[in-house]
């Protein structure tokens, strides 16, 4: 069994400044990275809205954080390599070696079910509070703000939505690092991940706010800082994880180092 550290409150702080030195040792890999994945996202919200599709823009926008691990990949084997004293490499980044092993795939088909469930029940929430279709922004957000059926599809929603997010958090805030930087197996990184939270169930409570605040933050600028963002949050999760499992890293290069 893995240790699980224990960490104060203070710890999500230290791990965003820390991550800010991180980002400055290599600006142009990690930010080409977030921008990747920025201009992704801001493809598919605007495909999205200009398709009359509000509601899927917003509730898929609102599951970003289920998948958000998995696209993380590159920024964890970048923080990997910064805290060997190596120069992390765009294309290592993006084709992370250790990242091709059944147990990644799994965690991914994991997070990936989860973000189709997601999707599924906020169809179901959505539908049972009315009978029309919004299709642009404004009118689902005045329905959803001004009327009483909308009042409670914001509460129901955001109750089932934040219940399911905390769970993701719980199951992937230390797996993905892990499996990228350990040789355990996906049931052991989980186990591992919920111990976490279990034994610092305020720090993480308030790393997990934080990375709520953050990402809609990006949801407000139609998620285009998600390139300053993003490789932000990422390169904090890595040193999250070392705080609170990770052993001292090696001189060689480690599975997920790309190097």
């Amino acid at each position: 069994m893995r240790v699980v550290n224990a960490i104060g409150m203070g710890a999500p702080f230290r791990w965003l400044a820390q991550s800010l030195r991180d980002l400055r040792a290599a600006p142009v890999e990690c930010l080409t990275y977030g921008a990747a994945v920025a201009l992704l996202s801001f493809g598919i919200w605007r495909a999205l809205i200009d398709t009359d599709l509000a509601f899927w823009a917003l509730s898929l926008s609102c599951g970003f954080v289920f998948i958000a691990p998995m696209l993380a990949m590159g920024l964890y084997a970048a923080g990997q390599s910064i805290e060997l004293g190596e120069r992390p490499t765009l294309p290592a980044m993006i084709f992370v070696r250790g990242a091709l092993r059944a147990d990644v795939c799994y965690l991914g088909l994991a997070l990936l079910l989860i973000y189709l469930l997601w999707g599924r029940i906020a169809q179901i929430v959505y539908g049972l509070s009315t009978y029309r279709l919004h299709k642009t922004v404004d009118e689902f957000l005045t329905f959803a703000w001004q009327t009483p059926e909308g009042h409670a599809m914001l509460v129901s929603g955001t109750i089932v939505g934040g219940a399911m997010a905390f769970f993701s958090f719980a199951l992937t805030v230390v797996t993905a690092p892990m499996l990228l930087d350990q040789n355990a197996n996906v049931f052991e990184a989980m186990f591992t991940s919920f111990r976490s939270v279990a034994t610092n169930f305020g720090p993480l409570l308030l790393w997990a706010a934080i990375i709520v605040v953050l990402l809609l933050a990006c949801a407000a600028t139609s998620w285009l800082a998600l390139a300053i963002i993003f490789p932000w949050l990422g390169l904090a999760s890595w040193r999250a994880y070392r705080d609170l499992v990770g052993a001292a890293p090696q001189s060689q290069g480690a599975p997920g180092g790309g190097t």
